[in-house]
């Protein structure tokens, strides 16, 4: 296996952990990280776990809860809630999970839908407003539905955020091909013409939306939201499902990705700020963002972009330069500028997004810092697959995106990338 960059490590020489997360480290002979026990394994005890997780108010718990602990209770000191991208994420984890499973075990697919029903019935702002029954952003656990002032985290009562309308629409698409439930596809395509009503013109210091947005009014705030691929994803599925009317939308988003927000890497990373629901400072750059249009890259190559791989490589280095250090004589990824934790979302799409990179373009150049990162994520998981929401300590449960629903998929993309890392 090619471990080149992991001469960053070399550069300062830290001794092997005893511990890494939940598990004594596992290292061979050459210093590398391996797994505490293989890739299979760990994520089938993982989702055992959360498929006895217990279902109440008629989801799950970590449906409509962020902060759970390794006994499924709410952790009190926390009661916000991050609808869209816990359960979007989720959503797409689910369904990856349930086809590589042969699709055996309706249990799996039930969850993904439990996860669409509580965005479909539970998680939209009222039927009036500039943004309307639009998917929140945020919101309070234990809320069937959320109420109209429900924005927490760093949103205000009336906010949303519409990149993440973009997530979850995206995820429902996802759910309507595969059970044909029309709920999930009229969700999407209401995130997708109200985002398409709000869209302004991009620029060289705003995005074609605002971070944040008051629904009522339209009113933004943050000029800049890094995290354009999901809303893209959005208007291409729809497309191809025969909704025309989002290609002049899509071809503008597009244009401004490309004319504006790719060229602004080399430049002060303004367009690669906020993405993060409880983080509103200004200057906050993110390592989702940039990851995840570097895996929409990857997969659609040259049908998105005849620059794919030039492209991919400029958004990997980007976040390499600002967001990773080493640990444990591993090179991990932190969130953001204000968070350089290695949080187990991130953690994971960083590792995802590299091995998919190797798949891709057949460059070996980043394949040894894929599988070491994924193997720190790993270490999160306890023997009963409760996992922790990172493993740069030991612990049961937290933030369920970290812990769960952002990290299953990415696993899952790395194994399609590399078949053998899950044994």
């Amino acid at each position: 296996m090619c471990l080149s960059l992991l001469c960053l490590c070399s550069l300062t020489w830290v001794a092997p952990a005893n511990q890494i997360g939940n598990h004594p480290a596992v290292y061979d002979d050459h210093g590398i990280l391996l797994p505490w026990t293989p890739w299979r394994d760990a994520i089938q005890r993982e989702v055992n776990w959360y498929l006895k997780c217990p279902v109440e108010n008629g989801y799950p718990r970590f449906v409509y809860m962020t902060f759970m602990d390794g006994n499924y209770e709410p952790l009190k000191k926390n009661a916000t809630f991050i609808p869209a991208t816990q359960d979007g994420t989720g959503i797409i984890s689910y369904l990856k999970y349930h086809a590589w499973q042969g699709k055996k075990d309706p249990r799996v697919l039930q969850m993904a839908r439990y996860m669409g029903d509580y965005l479909v019935k539970e998680a939209n702002t009222p039927d009036e407003g500039k943004y309307p029954h639009f998917t929140r952003s945020t919101g309070w656990r234990d809320k069937f539905p959320q109420p109209p002032d429900c924005g927490s985290q760093d949103d205000k009562p009336y906010e949303i955020q519409p990149d993440k309308g973009g997530i979850a629409g995206y995820a429902l698409l996802l759910l309507y091909e595969e059970t044909k439930d029309d709920r999930y596809m009229q969700q999407a395509l209401q995130n997708a013409r109200v985002l398409a009503t709000n869209m302004v013109a991009g620029t060289a210091t705003n995005s074609p939306w605002p971070f944040r947005a008051d629904y009522r009014t339209g009113v933004g705030r943050g000029e800049a939201s890094g995290n354009m691929s999901f809303n893209l994803r959005l208007f291409d599925k729809l497309i191809e499902h025969g909704h025309q009317e989002f290609q002049a939308p899509r071809d503008r988003l597009w244009a401004w990705i490309t004319d504006f927000q790719l060229p602004n890497l080399a430049k002060d990373g303004a367009l690669w700020e906020q993405f993060f629901e409880d983080h509103a400072e200004p200057g906050n750059q993110t390592a989702w963002a940039p990851l995840n249009l570097a895996r929409y890259l990857l997969e659609k190559q040259d049908a998105l972009d005849p620059d794919w791989k030039k492209h991919a490589k400029a958004l990997i280095d980007f976040t390499n330069k600002n967001f990773t250090s080493v640990r444990n004589g591993v090179l991990i990824c932190g969130e953001q500028t204000h968070d350089r934790d290695p949080w187990g979302g991130i953690l994971s799409t960083y590792g995802a997004v590299l091995a998919m990179y190797t798949k891709a373009t057949g460059s070996d150049e980043f394949k040894g810092l894929a599988y070491q990162a994924l193997n720190y994520c790993l270490y999160a998981v306890n023997e009963d697959g409760c996992p922790n929401q990172r493993a740069s300590n030991s612990g049961r449960g937290g933030w369920q995106e970290d812990a769960h629903t952002d990290k299953l998929h990415n696993i899952l993309d790395a194994i399609a990338a590399f078949p053998e890392w899950a044994n």
